[in-house]
């Protein structure tokens, strides 16, 4: 699979024009031949989280989904967004989806790990695990920002037997070790491919800080964009990620039931 990552800075409740990027970015990928585009967090809305919260509608947050949805078609290629989702009893989430090239959700996510006061006061974390999905070829998972930061939940997409993590993100700027080291790190522990998709600019008066990236399953930089606007690619293919896991069998020779009796939050 051929996938595409976008880097890009969205304008924080202009709908409208963050949608024409997205739309504009999946053309560009699929005339390179990408096979699925992977857009960064809340990114139709733009990353403001409390402003986010208090003004957009339920109509605003199913015309996100529809216009995504038509993009998908519009161009014969998968796609990944995230924008809010409405929950039960009033509770809103930081979600992500899957569409098909059809423009049919395939796969959903909501984040677990909510990023600093301003996401806590807005969103609500969830507590699903991770899915994994068939998808071209490939046994694909989602995360979204801050979760790929934790090795329990990129290892709970792994032991689900996930080969490509697609990871929505907004990252700001200061933390270049996180896409450098960390994301490396985190691909090669648990022998995922993994595709993290950042804003770059100033949105509400927070800098990012670019830096997409795609990490290989044996640790390599597949990808890495800058850290101004960008479209990066990069092929994933089932049988590299099979070959890592060969040459170095961490999953293999993980020891769970040991671990469990070492007691401790980390003995999962």
């Amino acid at each position: 699979m051929k996938i595409a990552v976008l880097q890009a800075e969205a304008t924080v409740l202009d709908l409208e024009a963050n949608l024409r990027v997205v739309d504009d970015a999946a053309r560009r990928a699929r005339q390179d031949g990408a096979d699925l585009l992977l857009t960064p967090e809340l990114f139709p809305c733009g990353y403001s989280p409390e402003l986010v919260r208090q003004r957009l509608t339920a109509e605003d947050l199913r015309l996100i989904a529809d216009r995504a949805a038509a993009i998908a078609r519009r161009h014969g290629i998968a796609l990944v967004y995230s924008a809010p989702r409405e929950g039960t009893g009033g509770r809103w989430h930081i979600a992500a989806t899957l569409l098909d090239d059809a423009g049919r959700a395939v796969l959903s996510y909501d984040k677990v790990h909510l990023f600093g006061e301003e996401e806590r006061r807005a969103f609500t974390p969830a507590e699903d695990a991770p899915q994994v999905v068939e998808h071209g070829g490939l046994r694909v998972s989602l995360l979204i920002c801050y979760d790929v930061e934790f090795p329990e939940s990129v290892r709970a997409a792994s032991d689900q037997g996930a080969e490509l993590l697609l990871v929505p993100t907004a990252l700001g700027a200061g933390f270049a070790a996180v896409p450098n080291i960390l994301l490396p790190a985190r691909a090669l522990e648990s022998q995922v491919v993994i595709a993290y998709a950042n804003h770059c600019g100033t949105e509400s008066g927070l800098e990012f800080g670019g830096e997409s990236v795609v990490a290989g399953a044996d640790g390599s930089l597949l990808a890495h964009a800058g850290t101004g606007p960008d479209l990066v690619h990069a092929v994933v293919d089932s049988a590299l990620v099979a070959a890592a896991r060969e040459r170095v069998p961490y999953l293999r020779d993980r020891r769970p039931d040991l671990y469990g009796r070492w007691g401790g939050r980390s003995a999962r």
